[in-house]
């Protein structure tokens, strides 16, 4: 079967971005980011049509949302797929669609049109509490399980607000309460942690302006200006030191903007920077490169600050960006054409 013969439906990463999902009409995919190499493959038969896929880390389990055009189960079941013992192992059954699944070591969190489920996991798994948040029709949602800690971010009860759970505290207790930030005046289509739970960065269906706020103190730390036209932000991703964050949107353009955070920079401290005063004085980006069109790409920071971009059109991009604010492309590849010699 050739590329033009494939139909990606959804691309996720998994916790710390070194491997990808590819949910796919005939199956899924999932591949290591850096080097780029196949993982895991599984055909039709076994898992149907898939619309999005979510990794535990780099173990072998996987959770699975079926799609269309031939699923091989409900849109309102999540099923767990042991690649191990190559068979599914657990499944959750909901009275609604469900739109998003996020794993972590001991929490499944389950996405519906107006609620989100929180799920003891793998072992003894139960139903620990739910939210109530508003119509949700892309499922917004994320979970962050580092630096000793367990996030979980939604959309709140108003437009443009963000309700933020701390887990950790919430399963002992069973009683705590989200807290709400108050983020755009639209709806919001797009959030992200940083590395070290600290921060959330967010974009509504404006699309012009991504904000980040400070987690424990709810409030803004800065802005940063996508562009002046309207656009769908489709990804965004903190470096590790939250320096920067790269985007993807509907326009073709990966951006990076600078964080000017009172902090150096890790560009700055490789020397690849004297000063990135004159970027963030405008908080507009730092560099941009383009992608392929119509493409709801993810991208991620890599090694050496790189920043790697999949798009559903099976292409894979890496950049490093310049001080100069040009970027050079550093390779390129279609995901889809790798084999499958190496385990995981």
């Amino acid at each position: 079967m050739t590329t033009s013969n494939l139909v990606v439906n959804g691309l996720d990463l998994n916790q710390d971005h070194t491997c990808f999902t590819c949910a796919m009409q005939d199956g899924l995919r999932i591949y290591n980011a850096d080097p780029l190499k196949e993982k895991l493959r599984l055909d039709l038969d076994q898992v149907g049509s898939v619309s999005k896929a979510c990794m535990l880390y780099r173990t072998n389990i996987v959770a699975i949302l079926s799609g269309p055009p031939k699923p091989k189960f409900g849109s309102h079941m999540i099923m767990i797929w042991d690649n191990q013992l190559h068979d599914f192992i657990m499944e959750y059954t909901f009275s609604q669609d469900v739109l998003n699944v996020q794993l972590c070591r001991d929490k499944l969190i389950a996405v519906t049109r107006n609620r989100v489920y929180v799920f003891s996991f793998p072992n003894n798994s139960k139903k620990l509490m739910e939210l109530d948040t508003r119509i949700n029709p892309l499922g917004v949602c994320e979970l962050a399980c580092n630096a000793g800690k367990q996030m979980l971010a939604t959309l709140g009860d108003s437009r443009g607000t963000i309700q933020v759970l701390d887990l950790s505290v919430s399963s002992k207790s069973g009683s705590a309460a989200p807290v709400t930030i108050n983020a755009h005046q639209n709806e919001i289509v797009s959030i992200a942690f940083n590395f070290h739970v600290t921060m959330i960065a967010s974009a509504s269906e404006q699309g012009t302006l991504i904000r980040i706020f400070d987690l424990n103190t709810r409030q803004k730390l800065t802005e940063v200006r996508r562009g002046s036209d309207q656009a769908r932000i489709n990804c965004i991703n903190f470096n590790r030191d939250s320096s920067y964050i790269c985007v993807t949107s509907d326009k073709e353009t990966v951006h990076v903007f600078a964080l000017y955070l009172n902090r150096r920079s890790a560009y700055t401290k490789a020397g690849k920077v004297g000063t990135l005063q004159q970027y963030t004085d405008s908080q507009r980006s730092f560099c941009k490169f383009p992608i392929p069109a119509d493409s709801k790409a993810k991208c991620f920071f890599g090694q050496n600050q790189t920043v790697t971009v999949v798009c559903k059109d099976g292409s894979f991009h890496k950049y490093t960006c310049k001080a100069d604010s040009k970027s050079i492309r550093a390779a390129y590849d279609v995901f889809l054409n790798v084999g499958d010699e190496d385990d995981f």
